[in-house]
């Protein structure tokens, strides 16, 4: 269909005629900005909202391309925000129409958001989500095809050789030489390196006039796909981080988080990694000269002006930065080694570490040394701060002579205070370089320096400057495998260095240079500072000896802890304090990914702990509600007391007689009803329940394991298969043929619930029937598993009487009982001290873990002397740390301040009081179902309607974000539909804790 809707270039009606005619719709209309297209926002009576967009006459090919694309993406890839065609009447997506001359229509469902160059959010979080989408989108347009896309493109950075014969266009001279080098740098470094990377079709141009963000910060929008093109899909990368670092304190920073974002989702290589930088250099180079171009054949085109002062000042800015410094931070953000060799030059000096010699003194066997602290927390951080350069000699002279020591030591990895000077600014006042990346030894000036081993006069440079590094000396050294590393002296005297030549040898041992003094050394008290270097940066002798605490993966393989070098008998060197996005990304590189980060939308830094409270990096204090492992309470000083004191005299393992674990073993058998009285200690739940098994196995000589269903015993191998959470769950395996799963016996939602005074009877039954179904098969159970109360299950407690007839079946089948006790044990029950007690019963086997070290790794199984004895078949057992003198001492504290604060009682009333709190809630708020549980271990069920049971499962994850953001309050979800909040606090909980917690879900159940 055509329509003739030509009118005044100043009115709308033509674009409402065009609205009605074709797609049947009226509302405003309001123009936006274009370069070659006309472009309408559309809003119609009933508040949608759509792009209308007037394609010029044109390349149909190029056109077409843009329709395919959005139907591509539309069909397999229906998540990412981009445009989603709207047929019009007739079912089409091109209409042909006319407009002020010939035109095609095109109607695109809008994008709600701010573009990037105008929000205010622009942070990290915003690059990190521009670099998902992206990698989201080339995933998608990977298998796209379209003879459109294989044009030969002057904005496609790989083709950007083309650009040298348009220098010309640019008059000034300044940013033509700057352009110019830039290019030639691309067709000499760069163009060859990307013939061997990965082409596909692109986006080409998520600029920050096409990229939109939320008000949260977060990309909401992808927009024109005009500029796509077959390319190097690395050039996505380069061309998104040319416009999202516009303005940023931190460019290569932004660059780096979205390159890293974009690598998470869609895996690049090294060699792309260390293109990108480089490529968006080019990318501002191409910009210039195309807008100097298509400038002075078009001068009245001002959105061709658009962004082009930023391109100056940020192409002058990534000029200023190190490149090899910012290569090194993009490989890093993707996860790979920032300095590729800087790990085997770490393993060669921790293999030869024996043959250095001292640098200074090496007469001294072993010297005395006094660690100075030049932090803002240090004691006399503020004497430091007034000091004038005499007092500062002096304060370093007199710490050091009234210590008795030879020398001081200034640390490694230490985040310093005393670098004050612009000249430790990284390109902007938010980044500075604070961290430092050597040792410092303080003696007085004009002491010997010694070469710890041989090496080659590599680099030689006098800081004079006021806070510099004044004469300084590189040697270059070579690993085993001809890796390049190099050895640093900073303060140096002249006239210790007069004599030294570049490509001169220096022998191991040889003393080659000297301490300066202050007037020589840039005004710092005499001392030297050591570094090892694995690359300099192309700095040579004015290599940094300070890095950025931000950056610090970085830094730490450019300069590693110089202690493998130096020997020295304290510790030289200080763990750096990272942010959280920081530990996140090395957390992925080093640690298993299938370790879950707790609220990883917002995780939380901890730093230190204090009774029912978290404490995060900024001090804030975080009520923790789902620790049941710091039972007494988080850094209770009795245990740490007891923990620091035996660590202080003794620590080895259970053969050797001592008097702790015995008294131990006394005190927590003492706990247990007969015949419970003896120990096999352990370090952990899940060592307990395997030791179980083997008990169970030797006594009974039957295999086979009953276990309930949904429960969850452990991580190791022979735990799995006995926990349906697990085996029956995302990556299981599936129940192994020796383990039968129990029906889990639930009052709330199973067969039989409240009220049915059979249903522990009738729950017990499923027990029995597993049993008859291995009798058939010839079998008998060796172990029955089963918690006092159920945690994975929901907090479920148990049915009264379920314990008794299922144990009564089991034993009569041959068989053994276990009351896993590592959640519930010590108290926490209120009632009693251990929660298989509530159902009246003795076990055969009692599990304990979790709360008997309040956090220190320790566990134990407690069982009869019949049970034990069988055991003791011949074969020992024998548990390295089980049992050691610091954890029987940190378990007898344990029980010291269960006893000693009454806490068994306090959970029984402040668990009771919670639970009353919390039913008095359900009055109020239907979404509340259910609340159970015995002393402080309690499961609020939430449910959509109280008559399906429909479980509330996206409501609770609402509930526990709100009670974290806006009330401090940590909490967890558990449960077969995790629909549960459940509550375990430490045992201090307090009732004006207890209060806040139910006043704050009110709130937020209300809001």
């Amino acid at each position: 269909m055509t329509s003739n809707s030509a009118m005044d270039a100043n009115s709308l009606a033509g674009v409402h005629n065009i609205l009605a005619e074709i797609y049947g719709l009226e509302g405003t209309v309001k123009k936006l900005p274009g370069e070659h297209d006309l472009n309408f926002h559309v809003r119609t009576s009933d508040e949608r909202n759509f792009l209308l967009k007037l394609h010029a006459p044109g390349n149909d090919a190029e056109l077409d391309m843009q329709v395919s694309v959005l139907e591509h993406l539309a069909a397999h890839a229906p998540q990412l925000p981009v445009s989603k065609a709207v047929p019009d009447r007739y079912g089409a997506t091109l209409t042909d129409v006319t407009y002020l001359g010939p035109r095609k229509a095109r109607l695109l469902t809008w994008l709600d958001g701010n573009v990037w160059a105008k929000a205010e959010r622009r942070g990290e979080p915003a690059a990190q989500s521009l670099g998902y989408l992206l990698a989201e989108l080339d995933r998608s347009l990977a298998t796209f095809e379209h003879q459109g896309t294989k044009r030969i493109y002057n904005w496609d950075i790989a083709r950007a050789v083309r650009h040298l014969e348009n220098l010309h266009y640019i008059e000034d001279e300044t940013k033509r030489q700057a352009v110019g080098e830039i290019l030639q740098q691309f067709a000499d470094d760069l163009l060859p390196r990307l013939q061997d990377c990965s082409r596909q079709v692109i986006h080409n141009d998520a600029n920050d006039y096409n990229v939109l963000l939320d008000e949260n910060g977060q990309v909401s929008g992808l927009l024109d796909f005009g500029d796509m093109v077959e390319s190097c899909r690395v050039v996505e990368i380069a061309v998104a981080a040319a416009y999202a670092l516009i303005g940023a304190s931190d460019p290569v920073g932004v660059a780096a988080t979205i390159a890293g974002a974009y690598h998470l989702k869609n895996q690049i290589t090294e060699q792309e990694a260390d293109l990108i930088f480089g490529l968006v250099k080019t990318r501002y180079a191409v910009s210039m000269c195309m807008a100097a171009k298509q400038i002075r054949e078009n001068p009245e085109n001002q959105y061709l002006l658009v962004s082009q002062e930023d391109v100056w000042r940020e192409m002058q800015r990534l000029n200023a930065e190190n490149a090899r410094l910012a290569n090194m931070r993009i490989r890093s953000a993707c996860g790979f080694a920032p300095v590729p060799h800087a790990k085997r030059v770490i393993r060669w000096l921790e293999m030869n570490a024996h043959a250095f010699s001292p640098v200074i003194r090496p007469e001294l066997a072993t010297p005395k040394t006094i660690v100075f602290d030049f932090t803002h927390t240090a004691t006399y951080a503020a004497q430091l701060a007034g000091f004038s350069g005499a007092e500062f000699d002096a304060f370093c002279e007199d710490q050091i002579r009234e210590a008795g020591a030879d020398y001081g030591i200034g640390i490694y990895g230490e985040d310093r205070t005393v670098y004050k000077s612009d000249a430790f600014e990284m390109g902007s006042p938010e980044v500075r370089r604070s961290v430092h990346l050597g040792i410092d030894i303080f003696a007085p000036d004009f002491e010997p320096v010694h070469a710890p081993m041989a090496g080659t006069v590599a680099f030689y440079h006098d800081d004079a400057v006021y806070n510099g590094f004044g004469p300084t000396v590189l040697l270059e050294h070579e690993a085993s495998e001809g890796d390049k590393f190099w050895t640093l002296y900073g303060h140096l005297s002249r006239r210790g260095c007069e004599n030294l030549k570049i490509g001169q040898k220096i022998e191991k041992g040889e003393a080659f240079a000297e301490f300066g003094p202050r007037e020589e050394n840039g005004e710092w008290p005499p001392h030297l500072h050591f570094q090892i270097v694995t690359d300099h940066l192309g700095l040579e002798a004015r290599m940094h000896g300070v890095g950025v605490r931000q950056q610090w993966p970085v830094w730490r393989e450019i300069s590693p802890d110089p202690s493998v070098i130096l020997g020295l008998p304290v510790s030289a060197s200080a763990i750096v304090a990272q942010d959280k996005t920081a530990l996140v990304q090395e957390r992925s590189l080093r640690i298993g990914r299938s370790l879950s980060i707790a609220y990883s939308d917002a995780p939380l830094k901890i730093v230190g702990g204090d009774g029912c409270y978290l404490v995060d990096e900024s001090g804030k204090r975080w009520l923790d509600m789902v620790n049941n492992v710091c039972h007494v309470g988080h850094c209770h000083p009795r245990v740490v007391e007891a923990a620091k004191t035996q660590m202080g005299q003794l620590n080895t393992n259970s053969r050797y007689l001592h008097d702790t674990l015995v008294e131990y073993s006394h005190r927590l058998t003492d706990l247990f009803p007969d015949p419970l009285n003896v120990c096999f200690f352990v370090n952990s739940g899940s060592e307990a329940n395997d030791l179980a098994i083997r008990l169970a196995r030797t006594y009974t000589g039957n295999r086979d394991l009953l276990t309930v269903d949904h429960a969850y015993h452990g991580h190791l191998s022979s735990l799995i298969e006995v926990s349906p959470y697990k085996f029956a769950g995302k990556g299981g395996e599936g129940r192994p043929s020796h383990v039968r799963v129990v029906q889990m016996p639930d009052l709330y939602r199973g067969q039989w619930r409240y009220g049915d005074e059979d249903a522990g009877r009738n729950y017990a039954e499923d027990v029995r029937r597993k049993i008859e179904d291995l009798k058939k098969e010839g079998k008998s159970p060796a172990l029955f598993f089963s918690e006092g109360i159920l945690g994975t299950g929901g907090q479920l407690v148990l049915p009264k009487g379920y314990l008794q007839h299922a144990y009564e079946h089991v034993r009569e089948a041959g068989g053994l009982c276990l009351a896993d006790e590592v959640q519930v044990g010590f108290g926490r029950v209120g009632s009693h001290m251990w929660a298989f007690e509530t159902q009246g019963v003795v076990p055969d086997i009692v599990t304990l873990g979790k709360p008997i070290g309040n956090g220190h790794p320790m566990a134990a199984v407690i069982t009869s002397e019949k049970v034990a004895a069988a055991f003791a078949n011949g074969m020992e057992y024998f548990n390295t740390f089980g049992g050691n003198p610091v954890s029987a001492s940190i378990g007898l504290a344990v029980l010291d301040v269960i006893r000693d604060e009454r806490l068994k009682h306090h959970c029984q009333v402040t668990g009771e009081r919670m639970m009353a709190g919390a039913r008095a809630l359900a009055e109020k708020h239907t979404v509340i179902g259910d609340v159970r549980g015995h002393g402080l271990f309690i499961g609020i069920e939430l449910v959509r309607d109280r008559e399906t049971l429909e479980p509330a499962a996206d409501e609770l994850d609402e509930i526990i974000r709100k009670m974290k953001t806006r009330h401090g309050i940590l909490l967890s979800s558990e449960g077969p539909h995790h629909n549960v909040l459940k509550i375990k606090p430490p045992a201090q909980f307090s009732f004006e804790d207890c209060d806040y917690f139910l006043a704050s879900l009110d709130e937020v159940l209300s809001n």
